[in-house]
Parts: structure tokens; C-alpha cells; sequence
């Protein structure tokens, strides 16, 4: 199998969880059954919302491709990233290294068009920065759909950083509820949990939404990039 490195540490969270559903996405009788992976679990990684959003503190692209070069020297054959916000500075990590970057934001939206009807529009329960660098935009434009974000992003924002202080707690399921609502009000059947804080949460989406998350996208991806060809 082939081995795969995480970008870790946006939140430290996060980062576990997509290791675990990793794991549970293999089906295993020994330990050799399971995927190969190299984490650099860095929480010292510049903050996405400082940057992106306050307009403050220092780039993290810089960061974010030295983790990538360490990652390769280690013998990661593909890297991924589980932090949608942190997509924003993808083009950095691809010029750093020359294995493939398994693109959260470009399977997410190949996902969100074999679940949506032409034309409409996909709901993104994320950080403001998202909105902010319009990082789904064009990737969900290939396929004829729009992205639409909750209106209340003061309280989206302060969800998030809840669970980054005090993990997730009911103010922040809450609100995550909230916004949810709100879009499918609007006409967003479709919604992706756009933010691997929120990926802690995903009871608190709106039941008669047609949910799934970004993070579960990227898992499948490392899946099926770790095994090809393995009975080769």
C-alpha cells in the first residue's frame, strides 16, 4: 500500500478524527491491513482566521510547504490536508513537492453535483474565510452550482472557535443547527460541513438536509489512493 501524508494540527481534533475514520474505512484482519500514514500533527501552524479574516499574523503557505517537504522526505507518496480553510494556500504545497495533493475541496464539490439538482444552489457550513477567498466557488461552478453561506457569520465564526477552546459543547451545536436551518430555508437542500471543527458536530446539521462531509470525502480519496493496484 501506498503510504500517505497528513497535514496536521488545523485543529489537533481534526486531525485524529480523519486517522480514525481512516481506520474504520478498512476492513482488517492483521495490522498490515491497515494504511500507511505519516502525520505532522503542528497546532503552531499560523492561524487560517488571523490571516484570512482579521488580516493579521503570518502567511501559513510558507509553513504549510515545509510540512509538506518533510512529510515526502519521510516517504509520503500522496499528502492530505484535513482543514478546509487551509486549502486557501494548496497552491504553496503543490510547488514545494512533486507527489499528488489529494484536493478536499475539489472532491467535495464532484460530490456535491452527484447529489444536487442542476442549477442549485449547495449550502457551506464553514469558517468566513471560506466565503471570504471564495474557495469552493469555482470548483462548484464547473459543475452549474453555487455556493451559499450562512448570513450569520459572527456566530458561525465563535461556534468554531469553541470547539478549538473547549472542544464541542452545546452552544456550538446550537449554532452550527442555526445555520444550518437558515440555508435550507433559503433553498440549500444540499450542505456540506465544510469545517473539520464542525466534522466533530455532524449530528447537529439539519435532519432534513442532504448532508455529508468534506472530511468523508477526503477519507475515501486516501482509501483508494493507499490500495490502488495493491492485488497488482
Amino acid at each position: 500500500m501506498r503510504r500517505v501524508g497528513i497535514l496536521g494540527g488545523m485543529g489537533p481534533e481534526a486531525t485524529l478524527l480523519i486517522m480514525q475514520k481512516v481506520l474504520a474505512g478498512v476492513t482488517a484482519t492483521d495490522d498490515a491491513d491497515h494504511i500507511p500514514l505519516i502525520v505532522d500533527q503542528n497546532p503552531q501552524v499560523p492561524s487560517r482566521i488571523a490571516h484570512l479574516i482579521e488580516g493579521t499574523g503570518a502567511d501559513p503557505g510558507p509553513v504549510l510547504a515545509e510540512m509538506a517537504q518533510r512529510l515526502v522526505a519521510g516517504g509520503a507518496e500522496a499528502l492530505a490536508m484535513p482543514c478546509n480553510t487551509a486549502h486557501h494556500y494548496a497552491g504553496a504545497i503543490k510547488a514545494a513537492v512533486g507527489v499528488p495533493f489529494l484536493d478536499m475541496i475539489a472532491l467535495s464539490a464532484a460530490h456535491a453535483a452527484r447529489v444536487s439538482e442542476p442549477g442549485s444552489s449547495v449550502g457551506i457550513l464553514g469558517s468566513p474565510a471560506v466565503r471570504k477567498v471564495a474557495l469552493f466557488e469555482a470548483a462548484l461552478e464547473r459543475y452549474g452550482l453555487t455556493a451559499l453561506y450562512p448570513q450569520n457569520e459572527d456566530a458561525t465564526l465563535g461556534a468554531i472557535r469553541q470547539i478549538k477552546a473547549d472542544g464541542p459543547q452545546p452552544e456550538a451545536r446550537h449554532a452550527l443547527a442555526r445555520a444550518s436551518a437558515e440555508l435550507l430555508d433559503r433553498g440549500a437542500e444540499v450542505q456540506m460541513i465544510a469545517c473539520t471543527e464542525f466534522s466533530l458536530i455532524p449530528e447537529a446539521v439539519a435532519s432534513d438536509a442532504t448532508s455529508f462531509d468534506t472530511l468523508d470525502r477526503l477519507v475515501i480519496e486516501i482509501l483508494s489512493f493507499s490500495t490502488m493496484g495493491r492485488n497488482a
